[in-house]
């Protein structure tokens, strides 16, 4: 199958994969935009899962601040290199996951940070939720813990979905930045600042 320059033009366009790259994804698809496009997004998070381990030293602590001045966020994003730092994708994904903190009210940045108390004490309600409707306990035990997935959800950084994209979780969006970039990105810490909060 012979594959265009505008085909592969296209897709660089939608993904900013490399030629080469973008080229075998249509070969692999058959020429179908919408599968190329998957098939990419999934080399590159297989990709960035090997990436992972890699120590991230170098990046930036990008600041947001919602208009009226009443909302604010510092995050601490980190990168393997000062060039990647620099770079307009890397810094873009910086300002984005500072909205999406202002936005969503994250509590953590990976579930394993919550403290066991947090945990237990959110258990212990959707717990009794289930068992106050009568439920017996296996099925209370299987409620809760689908209520527990909710909550992480809600207050997990990198599980929640992903304010311009719902589609995909922060995690996602992550990963598909390594595969792209090429080097391993983590988002370290926030802080999140409301006028009158606490």
């Amino acid at each position: 199958m012979t594959i265009s320059a505008e085909e592969v033009k296209k897709l660089r366009d939608k993904t900013g994969a490399g030629i080469m790259d973008c080229k075998q994804a249509l070969r692999e698809t058959n020429g179908d935009i919408d599968k190329a496009v998957e098939y990419l997004r999934q080399k590159g998070i297989a990709s960035a899962e090997k990436r992972l381990g890699r120590e991230t030293k170098e990046g930036l602590i990008q600041s947001y601040i919602h208009p009226g001045s009443r909302l604010g966020v510092l995050v601490e994003v980190n990168c393997e290199t000062d060039f990647v730092a620099k770079t307009e994708d890397f810094q873009e994904f910086a300002k984005n996951i500072a909205m999406q903190i202002a936005a969503s009210k994250p509590l953590v940045v990976t579930r394993e940070e919550l403290s066991d108390d947090i945990v237990s004490k959110e258990m212990d309600i959707f717990k009794k939720q289930a068992e106050e409707q009568k439920k017996p306990a296996h099925i209370a035990e299987k409620i809760a813990q689908g209520k527990m997935e909710k909550f992480y959800q809600e207050v997990v950084l990198m599980e929640q979905s992903y304010v311009r994209d719902p589609n995909i979780t922060v995690e996602d969006l992550l990963k598909g930045l390594i595969g792209k970039i090429g080097e391993n990105i983590s988002i370290k810490r926030f802080a999140r600042f409301e006028l009158g909060g606490e």
